[in-house]
């Protein structure tokens, strides 16, 4: 008999994986989600971070040739020294913040009105952003092989907001970017790019962490929402690198707004009863 926990598994994968890349917040989506799921506890935190390593596997498939070739170039191409060097420097902050707050912040921070804050904050970030862009667009950078150490390391500080939960990697990166003069798809790739790292290691260090909350007959849930995360992240890439080209973040913008307030309102309300 089909067990309900795995379609459970199945949904939070999804919603990784459609929310990993866009400007909104997987994070905060997964811990809404798990808590009307009833999908809470420690080891379901554990496997929120786990299964974001399916969605940044959807980006190694997506961009396999740029990478193989950067793999291939290490030693003798400049190109691929310094998009690697880029990454680098723009991973390191999130480690260091990373293991000096991780724990105090999901202890904290990890639950419904905190998230819902965050989306209400970010969603205005954008559309100042966007407005910032639509009336004086500069764009200095255009490629993700033609970012400065500089750039890198802006990148990787405003990567590090995502901490707090509601707040998006993806968001931070992409709109902090534009900020700078990236163009809409570098902003985006080199988002891609610096989740590889990023959200692999932090998906292998909470495991490796929580390994005693962890039992072998975890295995296939976590395997069913590793798939699921993977499948929709990769149509995801594909529809916003598509998306990007001629349209503005403001719908995601309104969306985080929307979306947080309604959050807010019923946790007031007693409507829907959050846990913590």
């Amino acid at each position: 008999m089909f067990d309900i926990i795995y379609l459970k598994a199945a949904i939070m994968g999804i919603v990784e994986g459609l929310t990993e890349f866009l400007p909104i917040s997987s994070t905060g989506h997964l811990i809404l989600a798990g808590e009307l799921l009833d999908f809470t506890g420690e080891k379901e935190k554990v496997f929120g971070i786990a299964i974001q390593t399916g969605a940044m596997l959807a980006v190694i498939w997506q961009y396999r040739l740029k990478l193989i070739q950067t793999v291939v170039g290490l030693f003798s191409d400049p190109v691929a020294q310094r998009f690697v060097r880029n990454l680098l420097v723009a991973f390191i902050p999130a480690v260091i913040l990373g293991l000096a707050f991780g724990s105090m912040i999901k202890a904290h921070l990890f639950s419904a009105v905190p998230v819902a804050s965050a989306f209400i904050i970010g969603g205005f970030i954008i559309l100042i952003v966007e407005k910032r862009s639509g009336t004086k667009e500069v764009i200095r950078v255009s490629h993700v092989d033609d970012l400065t150490v500089k750039d890198a390391l802006y990148l990787g500080l405003l990567q590090c907001l995502a901490l707090i939960p509601g707040t998006s990697r993806s968001g931070a990166t992409i709109i902090g970017g534009m900020a700078i003069g990236l163009s809409r798809k570098c902003a985006t790739e080199f988002s891609f790019f610096l989740g590889i790292p990023t959200l692999i290691g932090a998906g292998a260090y909470s495991i490796w962490q929580e390994r005693q909350l962890l039992q072998a007959a975890d295995t296939p849930l976590f395997l069913v929402g590793f798939v699921f995360a993977f499948i929709s992240a990769l149509l995801c890439i594909r529809w916003l690198i598509r998306y990007v080209s001629t349209h503005s973040f403001k719908p995601f913008a309104w969306y985080r707004i929307a979306f947080g307030i309604i959050v807010l309102l019923t946790s007031w309300s007693g409507v829907i009863n959050w846990a913590d």
